[in-house]
């Protein structure tokens, strides 16, 4: 049964598919995120250890006008990777430009249904070894019943990929939210909200907390969708890491990975002993709790789930086969200008870290090319003096920095 706010969200992508998109722009890029990208999908949720060559079925659960869907496609059809991604929506609206996207690329491994996920168990479809839900569960009316269908249909050794809203990062939207509710009420229609919106941005007070979040920019820069959606929207609900966790357990699952680790790291903000005592003592839910409240820039949460009651597969970071890869990275290149002062800096929102890097990171990643496995690299190293200890304990070292930035990967074995 719909609700109000329902009705209202269906008309509201109808009338602005989200995010605004145009088939055109196809030939001239790949949009790339998390979660979905086939790399992680390989390391996190299957540990590196579904052979390539396994048919992958996967889901996009409101997958919108299709950056996911088009995303993990084309990985699939540039590395030969057999199987078949299934787009799940209720607008109309956003499919026909996702169809759109997908015949700019000439997809073939992409398979259309108009519907709601709530009806998934009784769609059909699946099961499906993963299943990507972004920016749908926190505008449900149930979520935990929304995140419930989405486990009907995944297989056993299945994972899922989320991403809801966080509240930190989005401080000053809901000021403007309830403002909006006043002036632009939900029972006007869209195209009347968004010009009041609008009005209202450009006249709003500079002490508007909106206007000091750097972070959100959609209302400037998505066109009418991004605005609306960002202000507009009739249901929008925000996840501490507390709430997301509970959520997720209550579906009977459990969290393999916060997306980027290190952000959900208090350490890495925090050098002072005396606090990093305290942060030891912590359960990992804690920590991820503690780093989101003092760092206050996330605005949505990305992670991957698997069943509880299915064990964690092991990464094999000490298997001499197994095969490092880099996500969006060349490691040649980036081998190539790391700094001299033994740390790699990194920017999550305006937030700057220093990544400690072993001596032999540059050696290491400049050979780091997705072939390549570890032990040849060690072989390679060892043939220019550097004993193989030496090597296997950097690359230790190295997993620790990199893995947490979800940049340094163990591909899917051939």
């Amino acid at each position: 049964m719909t609700d109000a706010p329902d009705r209202h969200l269906a008309a509201q992508y109808e009338a602005f598919p989200y995010p605004a998109r145009d088939p055109r722009e196809e030939a001239r890029r790949l949009i790339v995120g998390s979660p979905s990208h086939l790399r992680e999908i390989d390391h996190w949720i299957f540990g590196s250890r579904r052979p390539a060559s396994t048919p992958l079925r996967a889901l996009f659960a409101g997958g919108g006008t299709g950056d996911g869907t088009i995303m993990l496609a084309q990985q699939m059809a540039w590395a030969g990777r057999p199987g078949e991604v299934t787009w799940l929506d209720r607008s109309t609206a956003a499919r026909r430009i996702a169809e759109g996207r997908a015949a700019a690329r000439k997809l073939g491994n992409i398979r259309f249904e108009n519907g709601s996920l709530l009806d998934l168990g009784e769609s059909g479809l699946g099961p499906f070894d993963y299943v990507d839900c972004c920016g749908v569960l926190h505008h449900l009316p149930d979520p935990l019943a929304g995140l419930r269908a989405l486990v009907s249909v995944l297989a056993p050794g299945g994972g899922i990929g989320l991403m809801v809203y966080a509240p930190h990062g989005r401080t000053g939207v809901y000021m403007l939210q309830d403002a909006l509710r006043l002036l632009a009420p939900e029972s006007e229609a869209p195209p009347a909200r968004i010009d009041i919106a609008r009005r209202l941005w450009r006249q709003v007070p500079e002490t508007a907390w909106l206007k000091r979040n750097p972070w959100l920019t959609d209302h400037i820069s998505g066109g009418d969708a991004g605005l609306y959606d960002l202000l507009l929207n009739p249901r929008d609900r925000a996840y501490t890491v507390p709430d997301l966790a509970a959520l997720v357990a209550a579906a009977g699952l459990r969290i393999a990975c916060w997306v980027e680790p290190v952000r959900y790291d208090p350490d890495a903000y925090l050098p002072d002993p005396r606090l990093r005592a305290r942060t030891a003592a912590m359960t990992p839910i804690e920590r991820a709790a503690l780093a989101e409240a003092i760092t206050g820039n996330m605005g949505i949460h990305i992670l991957y789930c698997r069943r509880a009651e299915e064990p964690e597969p092991e990464r094999l970071w000490e298997d001499p086969d197994s095969v490092p890869t880099l996500r969006e990275m060349d490691g040649a290149a980036l081998a190539k200008g790391l700094p001299r002062d033994g740390t790699l800096p990194v920017t999550f929102d305006g937030l700057r870290v220093n990544l400690p890097l072993p001596r032999l990171a540059g050696a290491i990643l400049q050979r780091v090319d997705g072939r390549r496995s570890f032990g040849a690299i060690a072989d390679e190293l060892a043939t220019n003096g550097v004993s193989r200890e030496a090597v296997w304990r950097d690359l230790a070292g190295l997993r620790r920095s990199m893995e947490a930035m979800n940049r340094l990967l163990i591909a899917a074995p051939a």
